[in-house]
């Protein structure tokens, strides 16, 4: 009788033990989780949005910018972006502003007019040209959204996708496919891959969602420290 009581007390110590044992690695494996993402956090401090002064024909447009902007300040993120306070511009602005994020705005003199500069960013810089205008925001920017968007949009995508594929950076950069309005060009890239101008070992790196609410999520995973040696390994390829 005692020897049985005995080894069930073993017993239940031994389930206790091994109770404690998971309980500490699964917050072992939380911390850990935890530190990855604040480490990320701290290679994102801000996202540069390009996307169009006009709000376009699709509500879906605008709504997705003020869900990203509300985004972007509530993940503590600050957003660089054209500077302008109309269409798409402006609802992505004033939607980080609202939500207590912060905002810089860079915009070349002769557009401080025609685009309606929003004078409430937390920072507004203006510059002599266009070239100034796209160097500060990627500068100033850790990260890259094109949201739908004219030709300014698509130029400005195009120069960081290229700039990444000749390893001048390795910055998150991610398409914002709002109920496809990207899909001619996911389509035109398929098109330069197929008929080997875009090469296998030259691949365009992005990634591509269709919910404002998977971006932020979507950078901090891509996340990382920039090389140095980023360069040296494309000019290995030619």
């Amino acid at each position: 009788m005692l020897r049985t009581e005995l080894q069930g007390r073993r017993m239940q110590e031994r389930r206790q033990r091994h109770k404690l044992v998971g309980i500490a690695e699964k917050q072992q494996l939380t911390h850990k989780v935890r530190k990855g993402s604040r480490q990320r956090q701290r290679l994102v401090r801000n996202v540069c949005v390009y996307c169009g002064s006009n709000v376009g024909s699709n509500p879906a447009y605008a709504l997705a910018a003020r869900q990203l902007g509300q985004a972007i300040a509530e993940h503590g993120i600050g957003l660089v972006y054209g500077g302008g306070g109309l269409g798409l511009m402006g609802e992505l602005a004033r939607a980080v502003i609202a939500h207590g994020g912060r905002v810089t705005g860079i915009i070349p003199a002769f557009l401080s007019e025609r685009e309606r500069m929003l004078r409430d960013a937390d920072e507004l810089v203006v510059v002599d040209d266009m070239h100034q205008r796209k160097k500060l925001m990627f500068d100033r920017a850790d990260a890259f959204v094109a949201m739908p968007g004219g030709i300014g949009t698509l130029e400005e995508l195009v120069e960081q996708l290229t700039w990444a594929q000749l390893g001048r950076h390795t910055k998150p950069i991610v398409l914002l496919n709002i109920e496809e309005f990207w899909a001619p060009f996911l389509e035109l890239l398929r098109h330069m891959h197929a008929e080997a101008f875009i090469r296998a070992d030259m691949e365009v790196r992005f990634s591509t969602v269709a919910a404002a609410v998977d971006v932020v999520p979507t950078i901090l995973a891509a996340a990382r420290p920039q090389r140095d040696d980023a360069t040296a390994q494309v000019r290995e390829k030619f």
